[in-house]
């Protein structure tokens, strides 16, 4: 009986299926790892701001040669975008205070040229020491002529009045100050050629009174001699009749 229930047809199923539970028991198809215990892990303070890992550069192929591709910029802050508009602010103001300081140093510049040139130009008028004339009598004596022309002249016409003493003075001054009233004509002629139409009038002027000058001195010649012929003429006839009467 008990070789009947033991036989080997039926024993080889029972092992078959007890050697396979026996095999996923001892060897199962997920593998666990544990920890080290002698690796501490590094611990962070709660803390610290939170900073997002860098991430790992693109690799590329070796094959490509096409370079990695390139990370977007980061837009601008608010931040950044006021820092701009401030140094935009300060290069503008810069340059107009630099426009205005540029622009005054040209009107100082200008203002001393000009006050260099009246006073050179006015120095200039003064006589040489080498020509003995001296300004301060002869300036007296000038004046004194001018006053003296408007006192002649102060029963006449408005025209007179204003004419008479100034060719007084004018005379004058050629008389006493003959080098100073030549620097003054020099300097007003170098003024005068810069308008055309008052040098041509001027010219025009001189040569009339050069030539009514020179008529009347012509004019007073002749009459000098005419008058002179005449007195000679009376002297001898006054001489014949004393002659006779004797």
């Amino acid at each position: 009986m008990a070789s009947r229930l033991f036989t080997p047809q039926r024993f080889a199923p029972v092992a078959t299926g007890a050697a396979m539970a026996a095999g996923i028991a001892l060897f199962p198809r997920t593998t666990l790892h544990a920890e080290s215990p002698n690796v501490p892990q590094a611990r962070k303070p709660i803390y610290d701001d939170f900073e997002s890992e860098p991430t790992p550069p693109a690799r590329t192929s070796p094959r490509s040669n096409s370079p990695a591709t390139p990370t977007k910029s980061s837009t601008p802050t608010p931040t950044d975008r006021l820092a701009v508009q401030i140094g935009k602010t300060r290069m503008f103001i810069y340059a107009h205070v630099v426009a205005a300081e540029n622009k005054v140093n040209d009107v100082m510049d200008s203002a001393l040229d000009l006050e260099q040139s009246f006073t050179s130009t006015i120095a200039s008028l003064a006589p040489s020491r080498q020509s003995g004339e001296k300004l301060m009598p002869g300036s007296i004596y000038v004046l004194v002529a001018a006053m003296t022309g408007s006192i002649i002249s102060r029963n006449r016409n408005i025209v007179l009045r204003a004419a008479v003493p100034l060719a007084v003075g004018i005379g004058a001054g050629w008389v006493v100050l003959p080098v100073t009233m030549r620097n003054v004509s020099d300097l007003m002629w170098k003024y005068e050629q810069k308008s055309p139409v008052i040098a041509d009038a001027h010219l025009r002027t001189r040569e009339a009174i050069q030539k009514t000058w020179r008529m009347a001195r012509v004019h007073t010649k002749q009459a000098v001699s005419i008058v002179d012929d005449k007195v000679s003429a009376g002297r001898e006839a006054a001489e014949d009749w004393v002659k006779k009467g004797k």
